[in-house]
Order: C-alpha cells, then structure tokens, then sequence
C-alpha cells in the first residue's frame, strides 16, 4: 500500500475550492468523485474519505497561516442541491476497522481545529448549506460558528447514522449538538433517529441552525452574514507566511525529515521517534523554516502516518537529542513576540501536542544521552508520554529543563496544562516545579524525586529495564491498552473535545466491531442492497 499523503496544496486540491476576497474567504467543497484516497468506491454526492478532509485541514492551516487578512470564511458546496451528504459509506464498508477508527479520529481533530481557529485566530467560520446537509456534512457545518440552510422544501439537516447504518455521528455531532448548539436532548433524540432530518422552520426553531434562507435571497444573505462575521474578529494574524512542502524521506524503515525521525521495526512492532533541538538561538521568527514551527509541522505529519500507516505499530520510545539552550530559547522569544504569526506557530505546536495526546500508541519517553534535550516545549513529550525513563549519570548532564513553555500555554483536551495532569489536584507541587526548573537543568535522579521521571536508573540497571519495559508492553492487548491509555491521560475535567475523544470515539470503536452494523448481516455491509440488516437484540 502506498504511503498517505498527509501534506497537499491549494493547486493539488481535488475536492475543493479556496479563494480570498479581502477579510473573507470562500472554501467550495466540490468532489471529485473520481479520486478517491483508495481505488474502490466513487465519491459521489460530496460524500467524503480521507484525501477530502486532508485537503479541509490543510486549507484551515494555510488560511491562519498564508492568509492573515481573512476574517470569515463560508464553507459551501458546488454541487446542486447538496452540501454534503458525509463520509462515504462505500469507504468505510471496503476499510479495516483501524482505518476506520483513525479516519473518525482525523475528521474529529480537523473540525476541532476549525473551531480553535475561531476561538484563537480570529478566523470566523459560516456553513451556507445550499441543499442536502447529512452526516459528517451536517457535523462540519455544527463546527462552524453559523449555520445557514437553504428553505426550499426539500433540503434537511440530518444524523442518519443510527437509523440506516447502525453507527454513530462518529465526528463529534451527537456532543456538538447538546453541548454547543444546547438543543434539548429529547429533541436531539428524535433529530438523530430521523433518517430524513428535519428542514425549514422547523430546524431553525428547533436549534440545528441559526437561519433557513430562500434560494431567491440565498447569496444576498450569506454575503452580508460573512461580512457580520467578519466584521466581529478583534484577533489580528500576520504577517502572511507561506508553509513549504517538508519533503520527508519516506522508507520501510524510517519516516525522515529536518528535525524529526520515526525508525521502524516490524519485527518487535516497535518505534523509535526523535526529535532534534534548533542548531541556534531564533534568527527570524518570520520565517516557515524556524524551528518552532518547521519541526512541529514534521512531528504532525511522523504522527498522521504513523495512525495510518503502522497500524501493527504499538510501543513508540521518545528521544529529543540538542542544545536545551536553543530550545528555550526558542520558546521565549515566541512567548515574548507581539507579532500574529509567533502566537500562531505556538497555537499549532499546541495542536501538535493534543494529536500527540489522542494517538492510540503506547509512548515511553527516554533521556539516557547527554544530549538529552527534554526542556520546554519538548519536555511536553515528555509530560504527554505513557512513562518517562531516565538514566542516572555520575556528572549529572542528562536532566530536564522548563521553561515559559511548560507554564500553561499548551493545555490538553481537558483544559489542564500536561503538569497539572501529572500532579492533579496539587497545584502547589506545579508551582514548585516550575521554579525548580527556572533554576536550570534537573538532573535525572532529582528528576525522579519530584515526580517528572518514572523510572531512573545506573547504567547496569537501565538498558536492560528498558528493553523489558517495552518487550512486556508491546506483548500486551492492544485494545485494552487503547482503552486504558486514553482513561489515564484524560485526567480532570471532561470537555467538549474529552467527550468527543473519550466517550464518543470510544463507542464509535466499539460499534465499528459488533455484528449489528459491521457483521455480514449489519446495515452498514448491507447498505445500498435490497437485503435488511438482520440485528443482534440483546441490549449491553
């Protein structure tokens, strides 16, 4: 199988249309149902799969980044009569169920993003569905700040998922609904049992959008409702700069770029990823390629191929390797810029880190080089990883370091900072680390005393406790490690994006498996074939 293409470009786009207009944008989804991600199934009705969304992350990203003037942005559709009728069933029948689980994932953290670019970036979002909104087409437009749905008798807003295919919303609509849009639950009930949707006043009334528009005053509307839109955003962004290609080397063995490199091996179903510390003090914080945001934009992509494309791949060892010096160097020169682009690149490192966060891997941080660099935004890994191991060295040169990075900026799902997850309900204990680390660097051996190690241990000791570390935890059930993994990480308090990731993907996941929708008789293997689904009654 091919390697996923994770990166693309507006001139590559297939499936939709970007163009700028002054402090608007306009974002067309047009599919090409010619050109799928995998040969199998046509995209037909701007159903979508995972090339379709690649492109919708990457052209949120360019906006925040390449197009600082844009204010608003309308998501829309070509195609007559509908906006989207959602991910492509076809693709999800022909998939593995990784694949599956880790496209929900993908479209999730896409749609969070948009609304992070709302709530951060100043870059408003108005979904103008112009026909037939269903499924993760409906689920897009709810990530939008304003919904606006065409009132021509015929055009629904839908969740069809339960009724027809015996799945959920699986991009985060069932929480957006109650949660964001604050619909009453009974009616959330009857919408998402439904099959048809619910149109015209009735949606508007009922809360699934903020206004239904005749197709007569339909453009007249939505221009003056982007120019509203816009016309609200006090965060300013900039200077424009334009994110090249990464140019990552892609082997059997290892994913490579600039700063980041993800070595394979099959054999143990093990990873070894790295991450290298900037050469230098910043230069330019104007440039794409200062190191902030070049090596965050390459972890991004090791991360994505790695849920895709080493699914056998469970345990991942984190090394960082470079000057710590130049790291913290890095981060406070982006903390203390004025400047729209240096608090983008720091929203994005904290995007980066919550991908990090939600991959279903095992991660074992290591520091046993001298070179060790686990300090500010880096020791993030660190704090977000499964264990921290460390080895103990007589002259005390492999230790951590913090930094304004590590002081609250780059929160989890669940609001808290990657230190307050590690020492919930002890805000003292934070504190004192976080000054304990301006001091300078915090040896291994202190490191483990006040809770940022795991395990520290003498070089008799260490090689062989952690080879046995990752052989037991790479021999262990991948499913239940999934499960326990993303309970322990989410300490704290739930959120929009815990529940989304949590409580939904993880019923989505085990839906995925169960004979009712997936089995040789489940509606969604039967969907689009005159034979019912035969279901399972037992409620668990």
């Amino acid at each position: 199988m091919d390697p996923t293409q994770c990166e693309t470009h507006p001139s590559r786009y297939k499936h939709w249309k970007l163009t700028v207009d002054g402090d608007t944008a306009k974002l067309v989804m047009d599919v090409d149902a010619e050109h799928p991600h995998r040969p199998g199934y046509e995209l037909k009705l701007n159903s979508y799969d995972l090339s379709v969304d690649i492109e919708l992350a990457d052209a949120i990203q360019r906006l925040r980044f390449e197009h600082p003037e844009v204010k608003a942005v309308v998501v829309t559709a070509e195609l007559d009569k509908v906006f989207c009728s959602g991910a492509n069933i076809y693709m999800l029948g022909l998939s593995t169920h990784s694949f599956k689980v880790n496209f929900c994932k993908f479209t999730n953290e896409t749609r969070l993003y948009l609304e992070d670019a709302s709530a951060n970036s100043g870059l408003g979002s108005l979904a103008a569905c112009k026909g037939t909104t269903a499924g993760g087409g409906y689920e897009l437009a709810l990530a939008c700040d304003e919904t606006v749905l065409v009132d021509d008798g015929n055009s629904a807003v839908s969740f069809p998922e339960t009724p027809l295919l015996a799945v959920l919303p699986g991009t985060g609509g069932l929480t957006r609904l109650v949660d964001k849009r604050k619909v009453r639950r009974d009616r959330a009930d009857v919408f998402c049992t439904t099959a048809e949707g619910i149109k015209g006043k009735r949606a508007k009334d009922w809360g699934l959008v903020e206004d239904v528009v005749s197709r007569s005053k339909w453009d007249e509307t939505i221009a003056t409702r982007a120019k509203a839109l816009a016309s609200k955003q006090t965060v300013t962004r900039g200077p424009a700069v334009q994110l090249p290609e990464l140019g990552a080397k892609i082997t059997d063995k290892a994913f490579s770029y600039r700063y980041v490199e993800l070595a394979i091996d099959r054999a143990t179903r093990t990873a070894a990823l790295t991450v290298k510390a900037p050469e230098g003090a910043p230069t330019d914080l104007t440039s794409a390629d200062t190191w902030s945001l070049r090596a965050f934009r390459e972890l991004d992509d090791a991360l994505l191929r790695l849920r895709f494309d080493l699914p056998d791949i469970g345990m991942v060892t984190v090394r960082t390797v470079g000057d710590r010096a130049n790291v913290i160097a890095h981060d406070e020169a982006l903390a203390k810029a004025t400047t729209g682009f240096a608090r983008e690149v720091r929203h994005l490192q904290r995007r980066v880190l919550k991908r990090y966060d939600n991959t279903a891997r095992s991660f074992y941080a290591v520091a046993d080089r001298t070179d060790s660099c686990f300090a500010g935004v880096l020791l993030e890994l660190a704090l977000g990883a499964d264990r921290f191991y460390m080895l103990l060295d007589g002259d005390e040169k492999i230790g951590v370091q913090t930094s304004v990075a590590n002081q609250g900026f780059f929160t989890m799902s669940t609001g808290l900072s990657r230190l307050e997850a590690r020492f919930y309900g002890d805000a003292g204990n934070v504190q004192k680390i976080l000054a304990r680390g301006a001091d300078g660097l915090i040896p291994s051996e202190e490191a483990e005393k006040i809770g940022i190690a795991t395990v520290a241990a003498d070089d008799i000791d260490f090689e062989d406790e952690l080879r046995i570390a990752v052989e037991e935890r790479a021999s262990l059930s991948p499913d239940a490690l999934t499960g326990m993994e993303q309970s322990l990480r989410f300490v704290g308090p739930e959120t929009l994006e815990t529940k989304i990731f949590g409580r939904l993907s993880a019923w989505q996941n085990w839906i995925f498996t169960r004979a009712n929708s997936t089995g040789e008789h489940g509606a969604l293997t039967l969907y689009g074939q005159p034979e019912r689904p035969q279901f399972q009654w037992k409620r668990t």
